[in-house]
C-alpha cells in the first residue's frame, strides 16, 4: 500500500463530496457450456450499458468438459460463487445466477426479478473509489466501516465465441464484461489508501470493489478502454 499523492488525495476529496451513491454492482455467474445462460448473458450486456451499474460476468468452471471448455472459465470465479452461495443459497450453486451488491441472488435469466433487484439496491459509497488520471493507481477514501478486501476485476468488454461443443454447440455467443482475472489488491481498514494497478488495455475494463467480509459491497468504481484491437481472447 502506498502513500496517497497530493493530486489523488484532492481527487478523493472531490469524489467523496459527490459519491454518496455509486453504481450498483451486478455479478453474473455463467458458462458457455450452460444452455440456459445466453439470455442472462444478453441481460448483463444490457445492464453494462447503464451508467448506474457495474456489470461483471464471472464464468465458472464446473460446466467444462470434454465437449467444450469455456475460454473465460476461471477457478477464482467458481470460488467466488461458492463463497456467495454459502451465505445466500445454503451452498446451492447454479447458473445463471446474478448476485446484486454481494447480498442478494436472483436467477440471471429472470429479467423482471433482476431489474427489480437492481432498482431496489441502495448502493451507498461507504468507501469512495477513485482512479488516478493516468489509470496507474486507485485510491480508497476514509470511512467508518470495518476492514474490507479491495479487489480488482479485469474484464473483456465484448467477445464473440463460436462454440464447438456442449449444450451450446454451433452457437455464436457474445459475452459482455467477461472477467479474465480477479486479484486482491489489499485490505482497506477505514483509512485513506492507494494501490498501484495496471490500466485497462484496448477492449478491456477494470473494476475495483471494496467488499466486506459478509459480502456487502462498500465501494466500487470501474474504468474502461474502448479502443479497438483488444488483446486475444483466452483459448479454450
Amino acid at each position: 500500500m502506498k502513500a496517497i499523492s497530493v493530486q489523488l488525495a484532492a481527487l478523493l476529496v472531490s469524489t467523496a463530496a459527490v459519491a454518496q451513491t455509486r453504481p450498483v454492482v451486478v455479478e453474473l455467474f455463467t458458462s458457455q457450456g450452460c444452455s440456459s445462460c445466453p439470455p442472462a448473458d444478453a441481460l448483463l450486456g444490457e445492464l453494462a450499458k447503464r451508467p448506474d451499474v457495474i456489470a461483471l460476468g464471472f464464468h465458472v468452471t464446473y460446466w467444462d468438459g470434454m465437449a467444450w471448455r469455456d475460454p473465460f472459465g476461471r477457478a477464482e470465479s467458481t470460488e467466488r460463487q461458492q463463497s456467495y452461495d454459502r451465505r445466500l443459497t445454503g451452498g446451492q450453486a447454479y447458473t445463471p445466477q446474478m448476485v446484486i451488491e454481494g447480498s442478494e441472488d436472483v436467477v440471471g435469466s429472470h429479467r423482471e426479478a433482476v431489474l427489480n433487484a437492481v432498482r431496489a439496491a441502495n448502493p451507498v459509497a461507504l468507501a469512495a473509489v477513485a482512479f488516478a488520471p493516468d489509470g496507474h493507481s486507485v485510491a480508497i477514501g476514509g470511512g467508518t466501516a470495518a476492514a474490507a478486501n479491495v479487489l480488482l476485476a479485469r474484464y473483456a468488454l465484448s467477445r464473440r465465441t463460436e462454440v464447438k461443443g456442449g449444450e451450446n454447440a454451433s452457437r455464436a455467443l457474445v459475452d459482455t464484461n467477461a472477467v479474465t482475472a480477479l486479484t486482491a489488491l489489499g485490505v482497506w481498514n477505514g483509512q485513506p489508501a492507494s494501490f498501484p494497478i495496471e490500466p485497462p488495455g484496448p477492449g478491456e475494463g477494470v473494476a475495483v470493489l471494496v467488499q466486506a467480509a459478509d459480502g456487502r459491497i462498500l465501494g466500487a468504481a470501474a474504468t474502461e478502454n474502448s479502443a479497438t484491437s483488444p488483446r486475444p481472447a483466452p483459448k479454450a
